[in-house]
């Protein structure tokens, strides 16, 4: 965005006298157009900034020419910064909360600010507008009567594979924030879990150059990601659950096809073939085999 593109619009921007709340103030995901004159208005008339990472802040600030104090609030400083915040609205001062990108307490840390401040009896004020998530589930084409937000997923495996487990039996669009460098063993743990035909989209970078939204079945995108060099920038990943994969059957299903398997295939081989057939970890069928095979032999001694 040039000089040029943005005079028009500052001289939009109407700087008010605003009553002591706390705004909390969507701003762009990435094009730094998608901002609202609301926002720009009370970014520019609060007396205090808070951002999350306040050199991402001020390339907006900048563009639209607002001068106004910034200051830094993230996970790190949260504890000590809530009491000065706090501390200001009862100085009668305005405030605003921005994130990165996006709306501020979508995967951000601001949520502890906007309790602590409502508890201590002020305002807090909502101003509208961009999000990766809300964006991504717009142009995915998934359903989206009922949908269900997950943030990030767990880094470690075994824990990843749990939350993933969580969510078997419901019927909703799945929705997770990822990056780049896990997003095939995300994708392979959905494959693990749901199945490699559950239905995905990924959408990347959205509203900036190399926006893109993939559509696909969990297998075949693995595939494509595998032959291809990883992903950049921030990336939405949404699936669509109908409540009826095969990672949802029940104990009793998965113990029936262990039992059924075990005398030819034994503990390892009829863990694989549950595997493959409820779409579940290896490992916890193998340990389940192997309870029922010395249960079996418990009996027959």
């Amino acid at each position: 965005m040039n000089a040029n593109e943005v005079k028009p619009v500052t001289q939009l921007i109407r700087p008010v006298d605003l009553s002591s709340a706390l705004y909390v103030v969507a701003t762009p995901i990435g094009n730094l157009r998608d901002v609202t004159l609301r926002a720009l208005d009370t970014l520019a008339g609060v007396d205090v900034i808070y951002a999350e990472d306040t050199r991402q802040t001020r390339r907006l600030l900048d563009a639209y020419g607002i001068t106004t104090s910034l200051r830094t609030y993230h996970d790190h400083n949260g504890a000590q910064m809530r009491p000065q915040i706090i501390s200001l609205l009862e100085e009668g001062k305005s405030i605003a909360l921005v994130s990165d990108a996006g709306t501020p307490l979508i995967s951000d840390p601001g949520f502890k600010l906007v309790r602590d401040v409502r508890d201590e009896g002020h305002k807090v004020v909502p101003l509208p507008g961009p999000s990766a998530l809300t964006a991504a589930l717009s142009a995915g084409g998934l359903p989206t009567d009922t949908f269900t937000f997950a943030g990030f997923l767990p880094v470690k495996t075994g824990q990843r594979l749990d939350r993933l487990k969580s969510f078997a039996g419901q019927k909703t669009t799945l929705i997770f924030y990822e990056t780049g460098n896990r997003l095939a063993d995300t994708v392979s743990a959905i494959i693990e879990v749901f199945g490699a035909e559950t239905e995905l989209v990924m959408a990347r970078e959205l509203t900036k150059m190399f926006e893109t939204i993939v559509h696909s079945e969990a297998g075949a995108f693995l595939e494509e990601l595998n032959s291809s060099d990883k992903l950049k920038g921030e990336i939405v990943l949404m699936v669509s659950l109908t409540g009826d994969e095969a990672g949802t059957a029940g104990e009793a299903d998965i113990d029936g096809y262990l039992l059924d398997r075990l005398e030819s295939l034994g503990a390892k081989g009829a863990a694989n073939a549950a595997a493959k057939e409820f779409s579940l970890s290896k490992r916890d069928l193998y340990a389940r085999a192997v309870e029922l095979q010395n249960a079996q032999k418990d009996k027959a001694d």
